[in-house]
């Protein structure tokens, strides 16, 4: 892979348990800073993971990437793994999949679209972090694909079927995928490559 250093960057970075989404905080918490990778002046962070999800995240000089992968016409999707505590039952399984109602900002309320949802078998060891998680069973993995995102969307949808999200990792942005990433881990990708994967055709 050739990379122009001259022209905008594009990586992707497997965003460790605890960690913030950003380079600066007035909160004491590990921010991205504190990866030892040397990123590009400029740098910045999109569609952010809250402190407490892990998985993917794109870091970009790029400011147009926001618009072209978040508010554009054609949605995005985003696919994450999910622990919830307690065996989820089919009945709540087909729940979030049909669109679920949970509480947003303001007091309201507001039901998700219709999402892929499934249960799976428990993540091989590379999602395995310094963090300590409990792994007390009975507990439920899924992988839950959706093409939206309000403000802590899937621990509301999980916590409205009476559970409690234990682990949230974010997995792929349509082809952009985490993969063997390690934790912590950073790459980059070539402009062409990475708008491909994306899905998000006229970025030039």
């Amino acid at each position: 892979m050739i990379i122009d250093r001259t022209s905008p960057r594009y990586f992707i970075v497997n965003k460790p348990y605890d960690m913030l989404s950003q380079f600066a905080s007035e909160r004491e918490a590990p921010l991205l800073g504190d990866l030892g990778f040397v990123f590009p002046e400029g740098i910045h962070a999109v569609g952010r993971l809250d402190r407490h999800s892990e998985g993917l995240l794109i870091l970009t000089t790029n400011k147009k990437v926001t618009r072209l992968l978040f508010q554009g016409d054609m949605p995005h999707k985003r696919t994450y793994l999910v622990k919830v505590k307690n065996a989820v039952s089919h009945e709540g399984l087909q729940q979030i999949r049909n669109g679920i109602k949970i509480r947003v900002e303001g007091g309201g309320y507001y039901t998700t679209a219709a999402c892929e949802a499934a249960i799976v078998e428990p993540p091989v060891d590379l999602f395995q972090q310094a963090h300590p998680f409990p792994e007390y069973p009975p507990f439920t993995w899924m992988q839950l694909s959706l093409t939206e995102g309000k403000f802590r969307q899937i621990r509301k949808m999980v916590g409205t079927i009476h559970h409690r999200c234990q682990r949230l990792i974010r997995i792929s942005i349509e082809n952009l995928e985490l993969g063997n990433l390690p934790a912590g881990g950073v790459k980059e990708f070539a402009e062409a490559d990475f708008f491909s994967r994306l899905k998000i055709e006229n970025w030039e």
